[in-house]
């Protein structure tokens, strides 16, 4: 039988809804990584789960890259060649707008918030430059997990294509997390899309969307002790009953 069709595993409902619930609420951005290899058999596992997210009228408009080993660390070369330029780096844009183009209240406040509380962490201050330079670096490097995951979608697809990439990237973290394994998304990769795609060879057809760590989480790094604030649902959720 299908596993869409499946029943539910034979545990206690209570029991699958927490499992659910911890998976999803334990998702967190971890921005440092052991080195112990993921297998990839994992890797594929989490993508062959990934791939039943919802999509408009089954478009499946993903397209991912993984990158391990060798190939992972001339990537990781590549760019911070480029990061490290000022020259080089101020030549680099962005395949489409991630961000608005002008932040009002609340989603600067919470973005400056995340910023300054990992800096603080970290004990990075405001003005030291160098320091926040080289920790937004470590993008690049992938925080140290083994493996990098670059997706790309289709230059003709629609704005509603992004919204179904959401979905398939919260599912490989939440499958993610379920195999124990940790996940950092970062748009950070973004701007340095036209080296990612140099190196990965990938089509003028595509665009890249965004990059993301998959490892085992150090937890002995204090950046990992991180726990962003979340809204309330009375916060952002209007009901209506009659």
């Amino acid at each position: 039988m299908s596993i869409r069709l499946a029943p539910p595993p034979n545990i206690p409902a209570d029991t699958l809804c927490r499992a659910v619930d911890w998976a999803l609420a334990s998702r967190r951005s971890i921005r440092a990584f052991r080195t112990d290899p993921v297998a990839r058999e994992d890797v594929k596992a989490i993508l062959d789960v990934a791939r039943y997210c919802a999509s408009g009228v089954n478009t499946q408009p993903w397209h991912v890259y993984v990158v391990t080993g060798a190939a992972k660390d001339r990537l990781s070369d590549a760019i911070m060649r480029v990061y490290d330029d000022p020259s080089l780096s101020a030549e680099q844009d962005e395949p489409y707008d991630y961000y608005p183009q002008e932040w009002v209240s609340p989603y600067v406040d919470r973005r400056r918030k995340v910023g300054w509380d990992l800096y603080g962490l970290l004990g990075i201050d405001k003005a030291d430059k160098a320091r926040m330079h080289a920790q937004h670096g470590r993008n690049y490097t992938f925080f140290g997990a083994p493996v990098g995951l670059m997706f790309t979608i289709d230059r003709g697809m629609g704005r509603g294509s992004l919204i179904d990439y959401g979905m398939f990237l919260q599912s490989i973290m939440v499958a993610a997390r379920a195999r124990g394994l940790d996940t950092c998304p970062q748009a950070a990769f973004n701007k340095f899309h036209r080296v990612i795609a140099s190196e990965l060879g990938i089509p003028d057809t595509q665009m890249l969307v965004c990059g993301m760590s998959l490892g085992y989480a150090d937890h002995d790094c204090i950046e990992n002790a991180l726990v962003t604030d979340r809204t309330a649902v009375s916060d952002f959720a209007t009901f209506h009953e009659e």
